[in-house]
């Protein structure tokens, strides 16, 4: 199972995460005396393909109506407390506006989250979902720093990463913590090695500042904005350092920004919990019989045998792997962000009874940024870096084990894994910026805040923090009665009626709405 770090804010969708030279240093030959970054002119072309640290690929294909992706880089500072020094290249794609250019609004900026994921990929794989947004919005999204194209981290190989998702994370006795705790530090310790040179420089205020870089690159004097799961905190962040600048903002899925790590994986811990008795209950209630289980008691009692079978004694899954303990937790996780995704999750279950862990690890795989080929990408790497950048605490195993029983009490099936998981960021080398993010935005214009109360991975009470941290007259908030991971993407008439009516035409719903 990733890491909880990953999973407090993962927003990349499983059928993206299915879905070019890395840099070798961050200068990227710009040299000093930049100028005016302000100035730039962008050079649109013909997307490429993926490259490696996007995930592989081919190259996007056409939106339905024929609008064509283009793709260009802009320039960054390195180091956002320099800004004349050394430039860093920012990997950007857009589908033009395909409506009337007279109401053209200027161009709506994604982030789909985890931190860690492409928007460079994710943003034409799911295009066709935003095509009344793109009657008079460009829809752009970007790599940030640290990010597939845009200067990604780098820390281990595809067979080290193999090694490192099948490791026990969840240590019954001092040797196996030892051994995790280990294998974390030589993560990080390769993280180091690697990519020594931007480890400092991806924190979400660095990635909010270049956005602002990029609004005014585009030429709009407003940041249109849509930001989903990690996606609102960078949004949020935005809006504390530029609220002057803050057009039409929406934020789906939303990561509580007054928790400390400990607080966010906990609830995250609370999350799935919810999410796999919904699950459980909906599998049992259909006329036909569940097929993995009689009643929801019966479904979870099942799995939890099931994983702990596999602690013992792995099964086969995807060629020449086995299925760990570790991979059939993640995978499991991976198919509860999605209610489209339930049945993959009882064919999996079904299979793994029965022998057979395929399904359930492909699943960890897509959740990791594995390919078919078994290639990575960058998507762990830039998520612990991004995260340990920001998030000051530094957890100790003592600390881990004196909280287990409260993650225990939230989660039976994920709590351990979550807990043992906030030592993801133990010697990492760079210190973090602080125990939570500051997203107070006086002076803003409205900002959308829209929750799921069966959200799994961003609990719906992160929504009315996210409204009172913004400020008074800033947030709004719009409660989807749902299941899965974020609720614009759920195709709810309501939830779609209401964000396309702000961004579209300006009109903000009214504070409390509820959709179902």
């Amino acid at each position: 199972m990733a890491n909880p770090s990953r999973l407090r804010a993962a927003a990349l969708t499983t059928s993206a995460v299915l879905l070019a030279a890395l840099l070798a240093g961050c200068g990227d030959g710009a040299g000093n005396g930049n100028g005016d970054l302000t100035a730039q002119k962008l050079d649109w072309k013909d997307c490429p393909a993926p490259s490696a640290a996007e995930g592989g690929g081919s190259s996007p294909s056409p939106l339905p109506d024929g609008t064509q992706w283009q793709c260009a880089t802009m320039k960054a500072p390195v180091d956002w407390s320099k800004p004349k020094g050394d430039t860093l290249d920012i990997a950007l794609i857009r589908a033009r506006a395909s409506g009337d250019p007279g109401k053209r609004l200027g161009s709506l900026i994604f982030n789909f989250g985890g931190p860690g994921g492409s928007g460079v990929t994710t943003l034409p794989a799911f295009g066709q979902d935003y095509a009344t947004l793109n009657t008079r919005y460009d829809l752009v999204s970007f790599d940030p720093r640290g990010v597939g194209r845009s200067v990604p981290v780098e820390c281990e190989s595809d067979a080290q990463l193999d090694e490192y998702f099948q490791q026990d994370a969840t240590p019954d006795d001092s040797a196996e913590q030892t051994q995790l705790i280990d294998r974390t530090k030589q993560f990080n310790a390769n993280c180091d090695k690697h990519s020594k040179k931007i480890l400092p420089h991806v924190r979400t205020t660095d990635a909010a500042r270049d956005m602002d870089l990029m609004r005014q690159v585009l030429g709009d004097d407003k940041l249109h904005y849509f930001g989903i799961s990690y996606g609102t905190e960078l949004g949020a962040v935005y809006a504390h350092l530029f609220p002057e600048h803050v057009g039409r903002a929406v934020l789906d899925a939303v990561v509580d920004p007054t928790k400390d790590p400990a607080q966010s994986a906990l609830g995250q811990a609370q999350g799935f919990q919810l999410a796999l008795d919904n699950f459980a209950a909906d599998c049992t209630s259909k006329t036909e019989d569940c097929p993995i289980g009689d009643t929801p008691q019966d479904v979870k009692d099942r799995i939890a045998k099931l994983l702990k079978d596999l602690e013992k004694q792995p099964i086969p899954g995807a060629f020449p792997r086995q299925l760990t303990q570790t991979a059939a937790t993640n995978g499991i996780a991976q198919a509860l962000y999605s209610k489209d995704f339930w049945e993959y999750l009882t064919e999996g279950l079904q299979q793994a009874y029965e022998g057979d862990g395929k399904i359930l690890m492909l699943l960890s795989d897509s959740m990791n940024g594995r390919s078919e080929n078994g290639e990575y990408s960058n998507i762990t790497a830039a998520n612990i870096a991004i995260n340990c950048a920001d998030e000051k605490p530094r957890y100790t195993a003592d600390e881990v084990r004196r909280r287990l029983p409260q993650f225990r009490a939230v989660s039976p099936l994920f709590g351990d894994y979550l807990a043992w998981g906030m030592l993801s960021c133990t010697d990492w080398a760079v210190p973090g910026a602080a125990d939570h993010p500051d997203v107070s935005a006086p002076g803003s214009a409205p900002i959308l805040v829209v929750g799921n109360t069966g959200d799994p991975a961003t609990p719906y009470e992160g929504a009315k923090k996210m409204v009172d941290a913004l400020g008074k007259g800033v947030g709004v908030e719009l409660t989807y009665k749902g299941q899965g991971h974020g609720s614009y993407d759920s195709k709810n008439k309501c939830v779609q009626s209401a964000v396309n009516g702000y961004l579209l035409d300006g009109k903000v719903p009214k504070a409390g709405t509820v959709c179902s």
